[in-house]
């Protein structure tokens, strides 16, 4: 059960921007008594950290697949497997192939592996007016709630669950390690404004997922979540 934020990468988690590092690599060989050095870099980017809850794919069978969505039909998709930093490329063909999808649903949803193309992916969600719903018997975990709370507007069942708790950097940091007034944690207030959270709603909501050590969850109803963010 991993939530983590790599502190290095938070300027291009505020840019909207992967990360980026150097592979170096070099080769030396002789030829005819001369030794010769090849040296190779390039630019990389870098994983993002990882905000899972289980891993699964949902048994959701669409008419196409685009990493980790399944096209549904022409207006409709489905979220079925963690994101990661190939994620916010493949949302960007599907809409190419599908540019009718107005409905993410949302059946089982573990979180990702790369949580700064998470919400660069959240805001391409929002950015076209897609609605998010999570359905009977729904789950969504930890990164993928951002997800959901991406949609234009959001829905889900009666009985849809949203498990939620606290990231931790690469050095075993939390939340509470540092101000509130963080680039850390001020990114996700931020983010959670831009999704339509009142000021207030947002850090309410923060503060209840980080009341959460990372190595536990805290799972939500439906009615829990709507205290914080608008739901029809």
């Amino acid at each position: 059960m991993l939530r983590r934020l790599a502190l290095p990468a938070i300027c291009a988690l505020l840019a909207c921007q992967p990360a980026l590092a150097r592979e170096v690599s070099t080769r030396t060989w002789v030829e005819n008594g001369v030794t010769w050095t090849e040296t190779t870099v390039v630019e990389v980017e870098e994983p993002g950290s990882e905000r899972l809850v289980g891993l699964s794919r949902a048994d959701v069978k669409g008419v196409a697949s685009f990493g980790p969505f399944e096209v549904l039909d022409g207006n409709r998709a489905a979220l079925v497997a963690e994101t990661d930093s190939y994620s916010p490329a493949d949302f960007q063909k599907m809409l190419r192939a599908y540019p009718g999808i107005r409905v993410l649903e949302m059946p089982d949803c573990p979180g990702t592996v790369d949580d700064f193309a998470n919400l660069r992916l959240g805001r391409m969600i929002r950015a076209q007016g897609i609605a998010t719903h999570v359905p009977d018997h729904g789950s969504v975990r930890s990164g993928a709630v951002e997800l959901f709370l991406a949609g234009a507007s959001r829905s889900a069942a009666p009985d849809a669950e949203f498990m939620v708790h606290s990231w931790i950097d690469e050095d075993g940091r939390e939340p509470d390690d540092f101000a509130a007034s963080a680039p850390v944690n001020r990114a996700y207030l931020d983010y959670y404004r831009e999704m339509g959270l009142a000021a207030d709603k947002a850090a309410a909501f923060y503060a209840l997922t980080n009341s959460v050590p990372n190595e536990d969850v805290l799972t939500l109803g439906t009615a829990d979540l709507a205290q914080y963010a608008a739901l029809n």
